[in-house]
């Protein structure tokens, strides 16, 4: 029996990205523009936490917001009423992640004259969204307590390109069998570098963390 040719598109297609996601991360540094590439499963909190953040940060750092969904506005009207900031929503046609192209064309929708640092919400999955590179200078997930804490296990790559990994939901933490402790244990053995904050983005609780970590982040960064 003759062997079967195996092409391993997927290698190919991911170098092209990470090589423009170094050039538009190269475009961005030259404009003082700092992305944040923020990651998570749908319902984990991403936008109740990023309106909390945002409120927090607004006056120190100008901020603008990328909502990526496969469709609606919700999101990007959500963030825009409720802090005022540049924001805008990312239709992807029906694909589960943002690449470096996607992401620099709806940075075309911002004025980033006015801008110093840009959140992407990236699609809620998480799979596809930790495969490829946006051009973000960090990574970011959030991770709820109603989902468990061997998601570090059952998602290796996800946790291991993130730089900072937000618990949300810690409010409700005795009514599910979730391990802080274990769950830290879990992330840093996917990654030891990853810093880990708690969080409850409905009342607030650890929010200030966070957005210390990324004030410090863009601080450091310029």
């Amino acid at each position: 029996m003759d062997q079967v040719k195996v092409i391993e598109i997927k290698k190919s297609v991911f170098a092209e990205n990470e090589k423009d996601a170094d050039a538009l991360r190269s475009e961005l540094k030259s404009k003082g523009v700092y992305l944040l590439n923020l990651m998570s499963s749908p319902g984990s909190g991403k936008t109740t936490t990023l309106i909390q953040l945002i409120n927090r940060i607004k006056d120190k750092v100008r901020v603008a917001v990328m909502e990526a969904d496969i469709d609606s506005d919700v999101d990007a009207v959500k963030i825009k009423e409720q802090t005022g900031v540049q924001s805008i929503q990312l239709h992807t046609g029906g694909m589960c992640h943002l690449d470096a192209e996607m992401t620099r064309q709806g940075l075309g929708g911002l004025d980033l004259e006015q801008t110093d640092l840009v959140i992407l919400e990236n699609v809620g999955n998480l799979v596809c969204p930790a495969e490829f590179d946006t051009g973000s200078v960090r990574n970011a997930m959030i991770l709820s307590v109603p989902e468990g804490t061997d998601k570090p296990l059952k998602y290796p790559l996800m946790f291991s390109v993130c730089d900072l990994v937000i618990v949300n939901k810690i409010d409700v933490m005795p009514y599910f069998d979730f391990d802080l402790e274990k769950c830290r244990e879990y992330v840093h053995m996917r990654n030891p570098r990853a810093e880990l904050i708690p969080i409850c983005a409905k009342t607030g609780e650890g929010v200030d963390a966070v957005a210390e970590w990324i004030l410090r982040e863009v601080r450091n960064w310029k």
